[in-house]
């Protein structure tokens, strides 16, 4: 039940074409370098700065996402770029060790890492709070009303006067945590609430949850982490990274709370009938719509756009990366839901694995692998093995296809080195190697499988190729001490 509330009675004009680094200001990004990037931060009072390479893919990627979002922000919050290839000395000031960066600058001062989500939508609604204070004063009840009926749940803390030490640590908090959650306070009374999105009041548990612990940042941080999604939360791509980092399950449909309220509560309420009864158990549970995750649910679980039809798709993600489908058709009254999760918990369901046919002959230097095949080939025990996980279409992996072969037919010989690649673009990548982009190499050393060490290449030139003059000696003593010569 949620708590009964008594509540109480000139514009700057900037020219930019002095300054070489400053383009037009028709452009919604504002592109800065060593020349102007102090003169220019400093008359935005909140502004998001884009620190790239023109060769780097990921910024390539972010680009139009970038633009998108600069033009919906426009007028409130300054987005800004700056080419780390032609203006050094600003990126080595602000610490810029990989691209793309994104950092928030306020007045000039380096206020706090970006680390939202990278689509025009997610850097929107994130910047988006990043404007006006950091905590909302609610002055009346219809100022509570207003703030609460929103997209997005809100903490509001209700403090005994401007003077309360909890208000002070509740600020703090507001601070740190304003690029992720919505905050408001008041000086009346004095207690924090949590009240969860209006679209998603359900009968399966309280729309506002009351803060009971004693107020600290991490208090306070804790109390949200647990409550703030309830038993079955909206996951949007925005949020996903957020709701991943627990073993999740996810019913895919036709979800539209803008245009279908009832429709999109219909199944999420079947789904929390089910979930209530596996509370505390190490699994949570998300509704999403499908529309928004067709290309993973195709890429990473084999589901094809008609499976189901008007039906949810049921998957499981662990925070260990393993993965499950139900593939019983779901049921109005939850039965087949349940079957599948008894499935889960007595261990049963077998793993949903992306994987290339393992090949039937893989005589060559450089051994093929996928996904069925990794633990077999990478994994033995007895053997020290350099993977390479590339894509078809990558013209880096490319050029260093003749470069890598060398390598192994120069390694060949030595019984306990194996010199492999795999496409991580057709297999799933293993636990424990992290693939941003390609090509990208580790080493997994005799009897410690579980440590695989990459190989660090250079951004000092876009171009880096590995020098193939390697002994089986320096791949095999030591793994921490991998780090074959570069040579552009």
């Amino acid at each position: 039940m949620a708590p009964t509330l008594g509540f109480f009675p000139a514009v700057t004009l900037v020219v930019l074409s002095g300054f070489p680094a400053a383009v037009s200001s028709r452009r919604d990004v504002l592109e800065l370098g060593d020349a102007d990037f102090d003169y220019l931060a400093t008359e935005h009072e909140t502004m998001l700065v884009k620190f790239y390479a023109p060769w780097c893919g990921h910024c390539k990627k972010l680009a139009p996402e970038f633009e998108k979002a600069a033009s919906r922000l426009k007028g409130s919050v300054q987005l800004a770029k700056v080419d780390c290839t032609a203006n050094s000395e600003t990126c080595s000031r602000f610490g810029v060790s990989g691209y793309p960066t994104l950092r928030i600058f306020r007045y000039g001062k380096d206020s706090a890492p970006y680390d939202g989500p990278r689509t025009a939508e997610g850097i929107y609604e994130t910047m988006r709070r990043q404007t006006g204070p950091d905590s909302m004063h609610l002055k009346t009840k219809d100022d509570l009303k207003a703030f609460v009926n929103n997209h997005d749940a809100s903490i509001v803390g209700v403090f005994s006067g401007t003077d309360s030490p909890r208000l002070a640590e509740f600020l703090k908090a507001a601070t740190l945590l304003r690029e992720q959650f919505r905050f408001a306070h008041s000086t009346n009374l004095q207690c924090v609430l949590l009240f969860r999105p209006p679209r998603l009041t359900n009968a399966f548990e309280d729309s506002v949850v009351i803060f009971r612990d004693y107020l600290t940042i991490g208090s306070l941080r804790r109390f949200i982490r647990d409550h703030i999604y309830g038993l079955c939360p909206h996951m949007t791509i925005e949020n996903r990274d957020r709701l991943r980092v627990r073993d999740l399950l996810t019913a895919y449909y036709d979800l539209d709370y803008h245009h279908n309220l009832p429709g999109s509560n219909y199944w999420r309420n079947r789904v929390m009938k089910v979930a209530s009864k596996y509370v505390g158990r190490g699994l949570t549970f998300s509704v999403a719509n499908k529309k928004d995750f067709l290309l993973e649910l195709e890429e990473d679980f084999g589901m094809g756009t008609s499976d189901g039809g008007e039906l949810p798709f049921i998957t499981i993600r662990t925070r260990l990366g393993h993965k499950y489908t139900m593939r019983e058709e779901f049921t109005r009254d939850g039965a087949s839901l349940q079957r599948f999760l008894e499935d889960y918990f007595a261990g049963r369901l077998k793993r949903y694995i992306k994987s290339e046919p393992i090949p039937e002959k893989n005589s060559g230097a450089v051994k093929v692998v996928v996904a069925e095949s990794f633990d077999q080939v990478v994994n033995d025990p007895d053997k020290g093995v350099l993977i390479q996980f590339f894509s078809p279409s990558c013209p880096h992996c490319k050029k260093l296809e003749p470069v890598y072969g060398e390598l192994a037919d120069t390694l060949r010989s030595d019984p306990k080195i194996v010199i492999a690649k795999m496409n991580a673009v057709a297999n799933d990548v293993p636990l424990g190697y992290d693939v941003q982009g390609f090509p990208t190499i580790y080493f997994a050393p005799v009897g410690r499988k579980d440590e695989p060490v990459r190989y660090q290449v250079t951004h000092l030139s876009p171009h880096p190729r590995l020098e193939a003059r390697w002994t089986s000696a320096t791949v095999l003593d030591k793994g921490e001490s991998f780090k074959p010569n570069l040579k552009s």
